[in-house]
């Protein structure tokens, strides 16, 4: 049967891991995942050797989101069209090409600027169906109980892999050189391809597929904007990840001028914040139901971590602070990840998941340029401050929208749960022995005997 276990259902923070499916996605995710952050640290450092700028770096790093920024949306209503598992065939597919592309031009030293450039948007052009793809196919890998278990998993992957990845990544370019990352990452794709292949497609969610047909970009747009729990959530995703999800820029600004330390405190920075994104992750998981509510509550705590952090006093006391920064970032994310999930139907799942891609990703462009630019002209706390305090305010807006939503569906479930069963249908009535005296069309439809 579609969504067909091989394991016993579980409760807990790995019940989705019960599912054989997911748990395949699961770990081809982590693999790649690891790979992805190796090439990140790579090229990181690929730029500042070519160019010595940091403008450039922060160019290159938001070349990678310009098309989720301005083609997400059509990204999405392309994959609602589509399999699932065959985009990702053929975008991870096309990322690992792209990552040996890099190794193979690193390798051999004829690399330049321009070709970054062109690398980055390649790779992000692939991430406008890369990513709702893969969004979108975790709800045919699990059933809806264990959905939001499945997304926070997820996003312990992420969080997992970029605490030893980006560590993988940072020795083997130093020990190593830059392109043996680039190509290790190429071969991480495999992992993911692979864990495809094995999948069971009787084991699969059914899913309804568009057909293709004019206006479904506009059509998409215009439900979201219909419904406040998608609009809600999606207006708070986009605030938060233009201005509080900069911490490339906002940390090591911190970490040279507050803390007056280099790479090595802002790799410190990075981990001890990946590990609490790690707890805090495996914490959410363990949370058998989901409210809408809940998201801005995670955006009040966030708001609060992150500016708290802007203002700690010394290096102990920000330490200790970004392990709840971490909490709050993996706790919002899973989140509006869920929410957006559970309140989408099937036919919008993947144009919903591409607008997400837009307000969380595709935000980086212009996020980056006015944290960057606060950082530089206010100082490294007010690069933070920027982030945390707009998230917080958000939050306490969202809270009483998201709250009536909350109760309006537990009003609609209770009204379900409660309404009359239908009577039982009478049963067969015998037909009448010769002679009974019935009316034919009485004995033929029962109704009045």
């Amino acid at each position: 049967m579609p969504g067909e276990t091989t394991r016993p259902a579980s409760r807990g923070m790995f019940q989705s891991l019960s599912s054989r499916n997911y748990r395949l996605f699961f770990w081809g995710q982590l693999v790649s995942i690891c790979g992805t952050w190796m090439q990140t640290v790579a090229q990181s450092f690929l730029v500042l050797d070519l160019t010595n700028s940091g403008t450039q770096l922060g160019l290159a790093t938001a070349a990678r989101f310009v098309p989720v920024l301005f083609l997400g949306p059509w990204g999405g209503v392309v994959v609602d069209r589509l399999d699932k598992r065959r985009v990702l065939y053929v975008t991870q597919t096309l990322s690992g090409l792209l990552a040996l592309a890099f190794g193979v031009l690193v390798g051999t030293h004829t690399i330049e600027m321009w070709m970054v450039y062109l690398l980055a948007l390649a790779l992000g052009f692939v991430n406008v169906f890369d990513k709702p793809a893969q969004q979108s196919l975790i709800s045919e890998l699990v059933t809806r109980d264990q959905l939001s278990n499945a997304v926070t998993l997820n996003s312990v992957t992420v969080n997992l892999a970029r605490v030893f990845g980006a560590a993988l990544g940072g020795g083997i370019a130093a020990a190593l050189g830059l392109a043996l990352s680039f190509d290790l990452n190429a071969v991480s794709f495999g992992a993911v391809l692979l864990s495809l292949v094995a999948m069971r497609a009787s084991q699969m969610i059914p899913h309804q597929r568009n057909p293709r047909q004019r206006g479904q970009l506009r059509e998409g747009l215009s439900y979201v904007r219909r419904e406040p729990e998608l609009l809600v959530p999606l207006l708070l995703i986009f605030v938060v990840g233009a201005l509080a999800w900069e911490f490339p820029i906002s940390l090591p600004l911190f970490a040279r001028q507050i803390l007056h330390g280099g790479a090595g405190t802002y790799g410190a920075m990075t981990a001890v914040m990946g590990g609490g994104a790690v707890v805090g992750g495996l914490i959410t998981a363990s949370r058998r139901k989901v409210r809408r509510a809940g998201l801005a509550l995670s955006a009040i705590g966030w708001g609060t971590a992150v500016a708290l952090a802007a203002l700690a006093p010394n290096e102990v006391t920000e330490y200790a602070i970004l392990v709840f920064v971490g909490y709050g970032s993996i706790s919002f994310n899973s989140l509006a990840k869920t929410v957006l999930q559970l309140s989408a139907p099937s036919a919008m799942r993947a144009r919903v998941m591409a607008l997400w891609g837009v307000a969380w990703l595709g935000s980086t462009p212009i996020g980056g340029a006015i944290v960057g630019w606060v950082g530089q002209e206010l100082g490294a706390r007010w690069s933070l401050l920027i982030g945390g305090v707009p998230t917080l305010i958000c939050g306490i807006a969202a809270y009483p929208v998201l709250a009536r939503i909350d109760a309006k569906r537990a009003q609609s479930e209770q009204a379900a749960t409660q309404a009359p069963t239908p009577a039982p249908a009478p049963d067969p009535v015998p037909a009448p022995e010769e002679g009974a005296g019935l009316r034919p069309q009485e004995a033929a439809d029962g109704s009045r005997l």
